[in-house]
């Protein structure tokens, strides 16, 4: 019975996938029609079948004509605890007025009560999937980003720090896929678990009494490695929620380990101010998405 039934679900994903595909190829600018499951037989871990236990993708894709080919998975804020949609949607919406298609991710949360490595895991899933549709999708396999705000910015440099090449040997195609993306944009973000860290983030990601061990692993700082991809980091000096120490951590590691981003503090500006009305971060991101071959 349980093999008939995950056999039946990776069928329905299968569906669901090449719909999503009929829908987009054709399309000016699109949305998916409906949140795409990203584990056809549940996720890992999963503690049960409501929509909180059941991690997506929403798919945006820019006008035909002006599609790059370049794709962008984006992890929104909330503390590990909600998803912020100004976060998700609508930075997928700019990004896809600049050809670069969007893929909003609804991981598992602390408040379903998931720790790590679960939200690793649904992040990890979201790029190797993208990648192993991307012919499909017209998306370049090699020009696909990870963008993160607040934790969910903690979520995208965990995956920066912690991806791998993918399993060769894996039935499943989607797990041969590289988990690594080939850049990433970090806002505000969550970076570490330790000092500078916010701790309803840290909380609701590990527990109320994480090992050392855990606390040294995620702080993603002290990962970054030479094959860390290229950053973009921004954050702002009157942030009062993640202290700015984040972002310049992030880039003290990145440059030590001669890994290329763009570090811009800005004065001005609260925690979670997203797009914010034209704040200069979208106009700097832009110029440098440019000489990624992200946008023209």
């Amino acid at each position: 019975m349980k093999r008939a039934k995950r056999s039946l679900m990776k069928k329905l994903f299968a569906l669901i996938v090449n719909s999503v595909f009929l829908f987009a190829s054709g399309n000016l600018q699109a949305q998916s029609l409906e949140p795409l499951p990203i584990w056809p037989g549940g996720a890992p871990g999963a503690l049960g079948t409501e929509p909180k236990d059941i991690p997506t993708l929403t798919l945006y894709f820019p006008k035909k004509e002006d599609a790059t080919g370049a794709a962008i998975v984006i992890c929104p804020g909330g503390g590990y605890g909600g998803l912020a949609s100004h976060e998700g949607k609508d930075y997928a919406l700019w990004l896809n007025e600049h050809g670069i298609a969007g893929f909003v991710l609804k991981y598992r949360l602390g408040s379903g009560g998931y720790r790590h490595p679960r939200m690793l895991e649904d992040v990890s899933r979201a790029v190797r999937l993208v990648r192993a549709k991307a012919g499909g999708w017209e998306i370049d396999p090699h020009r696909i980003g990870i963008m993160g705000s607040s934790a969910g910015g903690h979520l995208a440099s965990t995956l920066l720090t912690h991806f791998d090449f993918g399993k060769s040997d894996s039935a499943d195609p989607i797990e041969r896929q590289s988990s690594r993306p080939d850049l990433g944009i970090l806002c505000y973000a969550v970076i570490t678990m330790g000092e500078f860290t916010h701790q309803g983030s840290k909380r609701n990601l590990l527990g109320t009494d994480p090992s050392p061990e855990l606390v040294e692993l995620l702080s993603n700082e002290r990962q970054v490695t030479a094959n860390t991809p290229p950053t973009f980091v921004w954050h702002t000096f009157e942030d009062t929620a993640v202290p700015v120490e984040n972002s310049l951590q992030f880039a003290a590691a990145l440059r030590k380990a001669g890994v290329s981003f763009d570090l811009h503090i800005y004065e001005k500006g609260r925690h979670g101010i997203g797009l914010a009305n034209g704040h200069p971060w979208t106009k700097d991101c832009l110029f440098w998405l440019k000489q990624h071959n992200f946008t023209r």
